[in-house]
């Protein structure tokens, strides 16, 4: 055996019993080695490590809106142990740390925990691209993430740079076009006001759709709706407090939306019903990439849109059954949703 497989082989061992991951010096040395590196990657994905709490950092793009409470997980784990590791990757610069896919309760109710002092895991060799699509993966199993999560997490992918909306409607196994309008509900509604409701687990696209629309054709101040909202919350823990009475947070969710909606709808009633002129009723603008592109008028006869880019105007016409087919889809699903 010659003398730099000696070496290598003594790194394994000492990888492989240790207990942990390799200590700085070996992950450095592996980091300049493409052979060491695919060694350590094969003992990674064959071992479970017990790891430290303190070394997993977790800056992923969060896909809930109300963390829960990990009291119940942190007892059951030092109960009877972690029974399902959580899943990290080794840092790209940190030799000692680890960046977390998922299982964040896990390794919250462990850090919280004053009698486990170690975290169950596995090391994947991710990217940051595989490390978004496996806790997308993860998260999507459990099929509990309301429509307004989705929706919010969608933006969240979109805006950080993990890919076009296209993209991001394969990793999630839904259509573009339901990509595009959750984006524009949540634009409408607004990502803070969101967050102040929660995730309002069986309100659907429809409600969360007129509910953006009325704030906006209002033009009503988010941060009295926000303030709503918050109300709500704040309720619950007076009621815990004086009378003992505990909320699931799912219903709070859900009375927050209505609570909001209920704001949104006596303000709309106060509104004075808008005139708008004739030429707006027959004609509106398009625009693209911030210049006007377009128009689209509606007459008697029915509705015609004009398109002033050529290349996108040929593409629009070999489109168009397709285009035209989808939208009258989402037409229909606006009532049944």
């Amino acid at each position: 055996m010659t003398t730099s497989k000696k070496k290598r082989m003594s790194m394994l061992d000492s990888l492989a019993s240790a207990g942990a991951p390799s200590p700085t010096t070996a992950t450095s040395m592996m980091t300049n080695n493409r052979a060491l590196r695919s060694a350590r990657d094969a003992v990674d994905s064959h071992r479970v490590w017990d790891l430290d709490p303190a070394e997993v950092l977790d800056d992923r793009l969060s896909d809930r809106l109300d963390p829960e409470d990990v009291a119940d997980l942190r007892d059951a784990i030092e109960a009877n142990g972690q029974t399902v590791p959580i899943l990290v990757r080794r840092h790209p610069s940190e030799p000692d740390r680890y960046l977390l896919v998922y299982g964040r309760r896990r390794l919250e109710a462990i850090r919280t925990s004053e009698k486990v002092e170690k975290v169950r895991a596995l090391v994947a060799n991710l990217d940051d691209d595989a490390a978004v699509r496996a806790q997308i993966s993860e998260n999507m199993a459990r099929r509990d993430l309301s429509y307004i999560e989705k929706s919010l997490f969608a933006q969240e992918l979109i805006a950080n740079g993990f890919g076009t909306q296209a993209q991001v409607a394969e990793v999630l196994t839904v259509t573009k076009s339901s990509i595009s309008m959750a984006l524009t509900i949540v634009e409408m509604v607004g990502s803070d006001l969101i967050r102040a409701i929660g995730p309002a687990h069986g309100i659907g696209r429809p409600r969360w759709d007129a509910l953006g629309r009325a704030i906006e054709e209002a033009g009503l101040d988010r941060e009295a709706l926000i303030r709503a909202a918050e109300d709500v919350y704040t309720g619950a823990q007076v009621d815990l407090v004086v009378e003992g009475q505990v909320s699931d947070p799912t219903d709070l969710s859900v009375a927050a939306f209505e609570a909001v909606a209920k704001l949104v709808e006596k303000a709309s009633k106060k509104r004075p019903p808008a005139t708008p002129s004739r030429a707006s009723k027959q004609q509106q603008i398009l625009t693209f990439d911030g210049a006007r592109g377009g128009s689209v008028k509606r007459s008697a006869k029915g509705l015609a849109i004009t398109l002033e880019d050529g290349a996108f105007a040929d593409w629009m016409m070999a489109e168009a059954q397709g285009l035209i087919s989808e939208l009258h889809t989402r037409w229909k699903e606006r009532g049944e949703d």
